[in-house]
């Protein structure tokens, strides 16, 4: 290893056994490494022919306030976006607090009363939990009469057709998939498959509305959801697409009419998209879009790395070093308390903010059993940015994700096993 390395991993608590076993890996990522480039160049290029089709200008920027009448900015950006994921519209508001919002408001947006929502891919999010009334909460689908149901996902993690063949009734509106694992050791589902299900349903039911659960996974494959005839494709801007700048903020891109059933919903009956105040927040949306294909490919470098490093050392790991990615999130079961909370430790040690904490457990809104997140963010919760957590229970399976670069992720890393390191809690084979 280049004598630089070592000395400045070294001045960052790296020590040279720890390092070079990284460095071990890195080699060995190299042509994987090009591939990933290969894919943020493309999507690079389609977000810089969506803005320049659109005619992006300086006046994209201007702030707005109150009402938000006639705000170019915004309606030019929600433009962008439906260039970019290629559907009739879009709806990327502030005014959406983060992906479970997003997701909510799409839900909340195109079911009615008597309606039935299904879920293809298993249980969902923790926190959507509640937005559908699995766990009671108020204003959930279930006070409001909609029903759900899910079909798990198959033991390989394909989908079970014969299911959800059968699960679709009359009432069934909404079919919804999620894309990234969540907290389960499942395998994340390609656009590709996502297309095939979609297919699937919309033969037995061409009416059935098919929204997908975004999250985690923008910019990672050269297509979205979207391109695969997905109704709602839903997500976070504090994940992929506001490429560590948006400060917020979320966005539902789809058929005209569901995403103007969501403006209205999100604002008012007849209001709907005309009102909506940007808050100077325009810049940062366009900005973080802009870059969001590279500073993704960064952090899915990031994920491969953790996958192969800590595979090494024999645990399991989903998805593996070698398998394709479809989002920016690494699963390791590391099998004990002490081994998560030494990783995300790490994690935390390696930001540039709140470096000098120490994350600790405890009972996050949404979930069922304390977790433990480790995120020294410029963006509080920014998943886009260096971050790990996990839920304090069997079997221990942490989920780290983001690094707005790659050479950020790679440090975090190697600190998260730096402490598993000295603390006796792994060996250097």
């Amino acid at each position: 290893m280049n004598s630089h390395f070592t000395n400045i991993y070294k001045n960052m608590g790296i020590c040279d056994n720890v390092a070079a076993f990284g460095e071990e890996a890195v080699q060995e990522l190299k042509e994987r490494f090009e591939r990933i480039d290969e894919t943020a160049q493309i999507n690079q290029l389609k977000v810089i022919h969506a803005m320049q089709k659109n005619k992006v200008s300086a006046a994209s920027f201007n702030q707005s306030s109150g009402y938000g009448y006639d705000d170019y900015g915004r309606d030019t950006l929600e433009k962008v976006y439906a260039d970019c994921f290629h559907t009739e519209d879009a709806l990327v508001r502030p005014q959406i607090t983060c992906g479970t919002h997003a997701l909510a408001l799409a839900l909340l947006s195109n079911l009615r009363p008597g309606d039935e929502l299904l879920s293809a891919s298993g249980k969902p999010y923790d926190t959507l939990e509640e937005v559908i009334g699995i766990r009671p909460s108020q204003g959930s689908l279930a006070e409001y009469g909609i029903t759900y149901r899910q079909v798990n996902l198959c033991p390989d993690g394909n989908f079970d057709y014969a299911g959800i063949k059968n699960a679709i009734h009359d009432n069934t509106k909404m079919v919804t998939i999620q894309r990234s694992k969540g907290y389960q050791a499942r395998p994340t589902l390609s656009v590709e498959k996502i297309g095939e299900l979609i297919a699937f349903v919309k033969n037995i039911r061409p009416d059935i509305i098919c929204m997908v659960d975004n999250c985690y996974g923008e910019f990672v494959q050269l297509c979205e959801p979207s391109d695969f005839g997905a109704d709602m494709t839903v997500g976070s801007l504090i994940k992929n697409p506001g490429g560590g700048l948006a400060p917020i903020g979320g966005y539902i891109a789809g058929t005209k009419t569901c995403v103007e059933n969501a403006a209205y919903r999100l604002t008012s009956p007849g209001l709907g998209k005309e009102v909506g105040a940007s808050l100077g927040v325009m810049q940062t949306f366009y900005q973080g879009l802009f870059q969001a294909p590279v500073v993704t490919a960064g952090a899915l470098k990031g994920a491969v790395f953790a996958a192969n490093l800590y595979e090494k050392l024999g645990f399991t790991v989903v998805p593996n070093g070698c398998e394709p990615r479809y989002d920016i999130i690494q699963a390791v079961t590391l099998g004990s308390k002490e081994r998560l909370l030494a990783f995300c430790e790490g994690i935390q040690a390696a930001a540039p903010v709140d470096s000098y904490v120490t994350p600790e457990p405890w009972d996050m809104p949404g979930y069922d059993s304390k977790v433990i997140m480790a995120a020294g963010a410029f963006v509080q919760g920014s998943s886009i940015e260096l971050s790990a957590d996990g839920p304090l229970k069997e079997p221990y399976n942490v989920y780290f994700q983001g690094g707005l670069t790659w050479y950020h992720a790679k440090y975090g890393i190697l600190m998260s096993l730096q402490k598993l390191y000295e603390r006796n809690l792994v060996k250097l084979g």
